[in-house]
């Protein structure tokens, strides 16, 4: 495919989406950029804002196997990933695959589950393998796990550790639809008829044809720079004249963080149809690579003060040299 068709496979990708949901462009665009450079999301929202009928719809639009995994206090590991089983006709252990083996996963409220479980999820997601028995299988390709939690309930909840967050390559805040696009959902769905079919647009040969395109994508050495800095200036924020907002934070990123900012910003020039990374791509995406990996202290959380707060002053207190 040449580049314009890629950019019309990617438009034909919202135009089906848009059948279905409304109004989460945004969170679509993030899915996308998750997709197409090889990154796991994590969708924190309170319920009824689409994000299970988002990641759906988007598997079928791609056509992808999907496994949808409701993560509850008694799931184990090998609900997940598979276990051993005992055939009485052949007198042989078989293995039985769990619902990781797909190629998108779902793994819907992911902090109800306690930490075996997780950390079985993630290392999935991190080696792009498991271990069943004596056995390890290869993931199949493209593979992306994309988690949702609920902010709202706080007992019986087991949260991620801030260490596994860390593979997490965005985590998405959604929120709540305008007046309008409630309207329009308030229509849709009270129309009990209402039964949209998408189609599927793009092969996986395509999205791995996409993921060479945006890989070819080229970033100036300053703008490399400019990224380190912003990483850095997470982890000794006294050095980078950031006033009051540096007393809150405990500990900085990652270099995951600098690794996921440049992908990002690279996806972010693809869908504006361009073939290198302005300043403002790196910006838009910051809050979402950053939020999860700056970790603050007590002080921050008695004063109100986010990870939003701290990625802004960060934002525009580091120079961008060009």
């Amino acid at each position: 495919m040449t580049n314009a068709e890629m950019q019309s496979k990617i438009k034909q990708v919202y135009q089906e989406m848009n059948k279905v949901v409304v109004g989460q462009r945004y969170m679509i665009n993030r899915l996308l950029i998750g997709l197409f450079t090889n990154g796991h999301i994590l969708l924190e929202g309170v319920p009824g804002l689409a994000k299970t009928l988002t990641v759906n719809t988007l598997a079928q639009v791609l056509h992808l196997d999907f496994q949808r995994i409701q993560f509850t206090p008694d799931l184990l590991p090998s609900d997940l990933i598979g276990t051993m089983i005992y055939n009485q006709r052949t007198g042989e252990f078989e293995v039985k695959k769990g619902p990781i083996f797909a190629n998108m996963i779902l793994a819907d409220e992911v902090n109800r589950s306690p930490a075996k479980v997780q950390a079985a999820l993630l290392e999935a997601m991190q080696e792009k393998q498991v271990t069943i028995g004596e056995t390890t299988y290869t993931l199949d390709k493209p593979f992306l796990v994309l988690a949702t939690q609920n902010p709202v309930e706080q007992e019986g909840t087991y949260p991620l550790p801030e260490a596994q967050l860390d593979r997490f390559m965005l985590k998405i805040f959604v929120n709540y639809l305008d007046k309008e696009s409630e309207l329009e959902v308030m229509r849709r769905m009270s129309n009990m008829s209402f039964q949209p079919t998408v189609h599927p647009v793009l092969s996986k040969a395509e999205i791995f044809q996409i993921r060479d395109a945006i890989n070819r994508v080229t970033i100036s050495e300053s703008l490399e720079k400019y990224i380190i800095e912003l990483v850095f200036a997470t982890r000794k924020p006294k050095e980078y004249n950031l006033g009051d907002i540096a007393n809150y934070i405990q500990y900085g990123v990652s270099p995951r963080a600098s690794i996921n900012l440049n992908r990002a910003a690279k996806a972010i020039a693809f869908f504006e149809e361009r073939d290198f990374v302005l300043p403002e791509d790196i910006k838009e995406v910051a809050f979402d690579v950053l939020n999860h990996r700056i970790i603050l202290n007590y002080e921050a959380e008695a004063e109100g003060v986010t990870s939003r707060d701290v990625i802004d002053a960060i934002l525009k207190k580091v120079p961008i040299n060009i």
